[in-house]
């Protein structure tokens, strides 16, 4: 109910007020986050809980199983205003093993709009339908889908006229692409990281 909720959020007020007098103030003076995380808005995926980091140093966009949409204005508008006014350094792609978005993707039943959403995640897994072939079982296709989806997020962010045109004027920023691990709150780097030498690497083509 409204009222428990209302009532945790004063019980958590009161707390961090008396174990840190300044926390609040501090936070209202100004945001000035390092990162900029994408992520799944999967309410067991917090990103500045997962990444142990205070509310003001994570700047967060969130939408179903973290898919990357090229006309998205809302994710586009979050990741110009944190490459733009915020001067973000770190972006991060962030999926989840056990994504309930991915393994919608991968079932053939109504999903309403989301059977529109998670197309681009249906592509993927035809694109890799032998590397999936290899997994066991329903779950460890689904679990390297999501890889996968993380994966091909870095790039279509990196591909952004957003992202291209701060390269160009030399901005200094990375996109990561991480997972992390329901089972053991772990996150894992996927070993996909893009940065300024990506723009010169697309400009050169």
């Amino acid at each position: 109910m409204l009222a428990d909720l209302l009532e945790r959020n004063a019980r958590w007020s009161d707390t961090i007020n008396a174990e840190e007098p300044g926390y609040f103030p501090r936070l209202a003076q100004q945001q000035s986050p390092e990162f900029f995380w994408i992520g799944c808005s999967d309410s067991r995926v917090p990103a500045n809980v997962v990444a142990g980091l205070d509310p003001g140093e994570v700047f967060v966009h969130r939408n179903v199983a973290n898919v990357i949409h090229s006309s998205d204005m809302n994710m586009l508008s979050a990741l110009e205003f944190a490459v733009d006014a915020l001067r973000v350094r770190e972006i991060i792609v962030c999926g989840h093993y056990g994504c309930g978005g991915v393994k919608a993707a991968t079932e053939d039943l109504p999903h309403g709009l989301a059977v529109h959403w998670l197309e681009p995640i249906r592509r993927l897994a035809r694109a890799y339908a032998v590397d999936l072939a290899r997994e066991d079982c329903a779950e460890a296709k689904q679990d390297r889908l999501a890889e996968f989806n993380v994966i091909e997020g870095v790039r279509r962010v990196a591909e952004t006229p957003i992202m291209q045109r701060a390269w160009r004027a030399k901005a200094n920023i990375r996109i990561h692409g991480l997972i992390y691990g329901l089972k053991d709150g772990r996150l894992r780097d996927l070993d996909s990281t893009v940065g300024p030498g990506h723009f010169q690497q697309e400009a050169a083509k």
